[in-house]
């Protein structure tokens, strides 16, 4: 079975809906205008046609090329947070208080809403079939990972600090103990559709939210617990960003308490890893070397996991790799090698 990741095209839009409704995103919600914005805006943006990064986004999907299927997606949002629409989230310490008199002291932590105007590029909208998740080729990791192989191509395109923004610990039907708590005392509405708003305007977060210190104490213990939390389903993403050089920020999402982690583009290890070869036609006895290997096709953006071999400074590929890229002899590719620990 063979499997390619690409960019987006218009004729996936079914599939990529079929994959949102199954989830819960907030960067990819199921919402048809959305995703049909978000497919036209990718293609602009991998043809270069869209110069200011708050409007660039790429779309990735990995299609089993064999069932011409559509199984996962990922996302790379160029910039996330400006004067218009800021990047906002609740910035995590720890305060001190201390009575002399009664000689009690407690260290509290306390969450203080901020504003990043500059924001960074950030990732998302990971999904992946259900059917298609204990394969093997781990193809949840491949279609997560490509983003920085891209990004490592096209460094000019990216802020130089990346962010990603990862799910807590909800309850079976979407409930966040964090937002019940204290979102929801202060805008009045549920979980879901002040997260969808939210993506459509911040305005009400601005000026309905607490612009004071909040002490954590006060919330519930439930609410509390979750604060900078991963949920189980999303273990795996935080161990992968972990092992690549991402590190909590100590921050969260205003409505989740979701944590949010980061890292210098330029200090990624796939992105420090990648570099640009030729392909050179030739055979090896044996290829040792795994690899996400990608190629500007004047089609589109592709890329595949493959096995390669350096020989006078070009790259050798194996034939069904060079197939599904549509390479051939002196083709530019980009390769970041993958050690058996990272997959």
């Amino acid at each position: 079975m063979s499997f390619l990741i690409r960019e987006v095209k218009r004729g996936d839009f079914k599939s990529i809906m079929d994959l949102a409704e199954s989830f819960s995103l907030l960067n990819l919600p199921a919402d048809e205008r959305i995703v049909s914005e978000k497919i036209e805006r990718s293609q602009k943006s991998f043809r270069g046609e869209t110069t200011a990064l708050d409007e660039s986004e790429y779309f990735f999907v990995i299609e089993d090329v064999e069932k011409k299927k559509v199984i996962g997606t990922s996302l790379i949002l160029a910039k996330h947070g400006t004067e218009e629409s800021p990047h906002t989230y609740f910035d995590v310490t720890k305060k001190e208080k201390y009575s002399k008199e009664l000689g009690i002291g407690f260290i509290h932590q306390v969450l203080k809403l901020c504003y990043d105007t500059d924001g960074p590029t950030e990732i998302g909208g990971l999904l992946i079939n259900d059917q298609y998740r204990r394969r093997p080729e781990k193809l949840g990791k491949q279609i997560s990972l490509i983003r920085f192989l891209y990004m490592a191509m096209h460094r000019q395109r990216f802020e130089s600090r990346i962010l990603c923004e990862l799910t807590p610990p909800l309850s079976a039907d979407g409930r966040s103990e964090f937002w019940e708590a204290l979102g929801r005392k202060f805008t009045g509405l549920p979980y879901m559709e002040a997260d969808y708003l939210s993506g459509q305007n911040k305005e009400f977060i601005k000026n309905l939210f607490p612009e004071e210190d909040i002490y954590t104490c006060i919330l519930d213990a439930r609410a509390r617990f979750v604060i900078g939390r991963v949920g189980l389903s999303t273990m795996p993403a935080k161990h992968l960003l972990e092992s690549i050089g991402f590190k909590y920020l100590n921050q969260i999402d205003p409505f989740d308490g979701g944590p949010h982690y980061g890292a210098q583009l330029d200090e990624i290890t796939l992105v420090k890893k990648a570099k640009h070869f030729e392909v050179l036609d030739g055979k090896v006895a044996a290829f040792t070397t795994l690899a996400l290997v990608g190629h500007d096709h004047p089609e589109g953006f592709r890329a595949v996991l493959s096995y390669f071999s350096i020989k006078e400074k070009k790259v050798i590929l194996p034939d069904t790799t060079k197939v599904l890229l549509d390479v051939t002899a002196n083709d530019k590719i980009y390769l970041t090698p993958l050690s058996e620990g990272t997959l």
